[in-house]
């Protein structure tokens, strides 16, 4: 691909935003659209181009990006990108959806001459920002090839996993990891306040050692601050991605204890009042827990 090619990116959110923005920084002429008139206008001062609609995006960019919040989003998208008849486009999905809905896109886009990958992202919007996303890329190898340029644009490494669906299969996998982690992290940083140690050296500490994460990398200074805004992962859309594993997890037959013991806690920080804010503050959540056991 010729970074004279336009790459539209439909969906500018925590996670779209960020690749726009390090595909202008990789010298990519960028087009980009999203339904918020307002997330539109912040990308133009960083160099993207607002399309007029999804359909005007489609018409003009050979590679489309989407990161999107739902499966319904997802179908509209993929409707409207079906009407434009860009033919021999190829359409790079990276949001965490049902592989079942996906696959309703790719039938659809297909009967276009239209080329579905499936390419969710490994990393948070603050890991988006400095370009250190993983590419879990899916479908078919030729189109995954000519999208190389644009993926190391805006991700520090990307694999191709094989038959559609793959991509997504890999990403569940390791979105599993991640709520184990974050709350494993919480639980660690909580028990470490509570018998005394400074909660600095505790990060520091324990990321240089056997037990580290890259949750506790990343989450383990929001915790120690108390601080969960701006969010690198709202909680209120990691419960849709909670549910998709689970049921996921159940189609198979595989038993996820760990995970299945993380639910009640993120659940319970949406009840606090976090749902705006990062998954990080499960560390909130463990920490009213242990103060009301001291009480009691």
């Amino acid at each position: 691909m010729r970074m004279s090619e336009q790459v539209g990116v439909v969906g500018l959110g925590i996670m779209g935003s960020a690749m726009a923005a390090n595909l202008v920084k990789a010298g990519f002429a960028v087009l980009g659209y999203d339904l918020l008139p307002q997330r539109r206008a912040e990308l133009k001062r960083a160099g993207v181009e607002a399309a007029r609609s999804t359909r005007d995006l489609g018409g003009r960019a050979p590679i489309v990006i989407t990161s999107l919040p739902s499966a319904r989003a997802l179908h509209d998208v993929a409707s409207e990108l079906a009407a434009a008849g860009h033919r021999r486009q190829i359409v790079v999905e990276t949001s965490t959806l049902p592989i079942a809905d996906k696959e309703r896109a790719r039938t659809l886009l297909a009967r276009r001459d239209i080329t579905l990958l499936d390419c969710p992202l490994s990393g948070t919007g603050a890991q988006a920002k400095l370009r250190d996303l993983v590419v879990y890329a899916s479908g078919t190898r030729s189109a995954y090839r000519r999208c190389v340029p644009v993926l190391e644009a805006f991700a520090r490494a990307h694999y191709f996993l094989g038959p559609f669906g793959a991509g997504s299969k890999m990403k569940f996998v390791a979105n599993l990891l991640v709520a184990i982690h974050n709350v494993s992290t919480a639980e660690a940083l909580v028990l470490g306040r509570k018998a005394g140690l400074d909660p600095k050296a505790m990060v520091k500490v324990l990321a240089d050692g056997a037990g580290s994460s890259r949750m506790l990398q990343v989450r383990g200074p929001m915790m120690v601050k108390r601080n969960y805004s701006p969010a690198a992962m709202k909680v209120g859309i990691w419960q849709k991605d909670m549910t998709i594993i689970a049921e996921f997890a159940r189609e198979l037959g595989s038993p996820t204890p760990l995970f299945d013991a993380t639910a009640p806690i993120y659940d319970a920080a949406i009840a606090a009042g976090f749902a705006e804010q990062d998954t990080a503050s499960v560390c909130a959540v463990l920490e009213r827990r242990a103060a009301q056991r001291r009480r009691g």
